[in-house]
């Protein structure tokens, strides 16, 4: 008797570009907040002249990859199935184009993002070169005279040397109706000729209206209820305009975790190392990546609001007390080269694979040691 064939087990991998527990940017249907920089894209398409290079900056969690995934869907759709007007990028959620780039199946789709490496369970530390030659096989396939093909880069500042060099050379020869789209929250960091070639597209913060929609949106697709009228007003404070953030925030136990973080800081120079031990202990396992990388996010921004307050006079009453107790005029500058130590021992930390607890104890005894030498001086 012939055996029935084993069935093939499909391994779906992580993504570095989602947020675990909700809705991938792809997966989105409507964008909230960003309507002028939605017309540009469209008209540009409506025209068929559209420039060659867009680069989405802003903050991150915004919306910058949702528009760059409803052009996508729009440039790669029949011509009868978008706005007749190009105003909107707007595509049937059941039409081919939509539920391929949905699946990242679509021929004239090319994403280039971090690789997931299977064998040491983690995702580069950047966008390396092999992800960029990947273009030219993409290009070299034509799917038909009047089609568009789409390359979305995401995020585009973690491209490595080499692989900004490759993208580079297709930026400065482009191949005819094709768009690239280069989502970054750092641009900064980007190559200038990189930067030169492409056409800046601004995308703001969200506020108000806006920013709860696309909340809801994201809550609702995920089956989570809303934040209540309680819970709001201290998540759109700390979310600070990004989607994202204010999803990480209420899904990894956010407000709590600031809480935390502001004891730490309003108890200096003394601190409570058992305490220390226990989150540390909390933030360790790879398991807690996203606890992790919100921990750090809320620490950078309190030691930003900190530094703020004292450098120009700004903040709420509490914050600027605090930074007068803990940094003085004396110690500005030891505060803020602190914030680029911190920043840059995560990065090396998270790079090479090290110790999470280590780096999260040796954080709190460098914040210690800057508020005992304020004491000092």
């Amino acid at each position: 008797m012939a055996r029935a064939p084993a069935a093939a087990a499909i391994e779906v991998l992580p993504e570095a570009d989602r947020l675990e527990g909700t809705p991938h940017p792809r997966e989105t249907s409507a964008l909230f907040g960003h309507e002028a920089a939605e017309r540009t894209l469209a008209e540009g398409l409506k025209s068929g002249r559209i420039h060659h290079a867009w680069l989405l900056t802003g903050r991150e969690g915004i919306g910058k990859a949702t528009l760059a995934y409803r052009f996508a869907r729009a440039a790669l759709a029949r011509p009868e199935e978008r706005d007749p007007r190009g105003l909107s990028l707007a595509v049937g959620e059941d039409t081919s184009a939509s539920r391929q780039v949905r699946a990242l199946s679509h021929p004239g789709l090319l994403l280039i993002r971090r690789p997931y490496d299977t064998k040491t369970k983690r995702f580069t530390a950047s966008i390396p070169i092999d992800e960029v030659r990947r273009l030219r096989a993409f290009l070299a396939h034509r799917s038909g005279e009047d089609a568009w093909r789409v390359v979305i880069v995401d995020q585009a500042n973690e491209l490595n040397v080499n692989a900004a060099n490759a993208l580079l050379k297709s930026l400065e020869e482009p191949p005819p109706r094709t768009i690239f789209l280069l989502v970054s929250s750092a641009p900064g960091r980007l190559v200038t000729t990189i930067r030169s070639r492409c056409r800046t597209l601004p995308m703001q913060s969200l506020s108000g209206e806006a920013l709860r929609a696309a909340v809801a949106q994201a809550l609702a697709a995920s089956d989570q209820d809303a934040p209540g009228a309680a819970e709001w007003p201290a998540l759109e404070r700390l979310g600070e305009g990004s989607v994202r953030r204010l999803l990480s925030l209420r899904g990894s136990d956010g407000l709590e975790l600031h809480e935390r973080i502001a004891t730490l800081f309003a108890n200096l120079p003394k601190v409570d190392w058992r305490s220390v031990h226990v989150l540390a202990d909390e933030l360790q396992p790879a398991a807690a990546q996203q606890r992790f990388e919100l921990f750090f996010d809320l620490f950078f921004d309190y030691l930003a609001r900190l530094v703020r307050a004292q450098a120009a006079d700004e903040g709420t009453p509490e914050e600027r007390a605090l930074c007068a107790h803990l940094i003085g005029e004396a110690r500005l500058a030891s505060f803020a080269g602190l914030w680029e130590r911190v920043a840059r021992e995560k990065a090396q930390t998270l790079a090479l694979n090290l110790d999470r607890k280590s780096l999260i104890i040796e954080t709190v005894g460098a914040l210690v040691s800057a508020a005992q030498d304020r004491k000092s001086a």
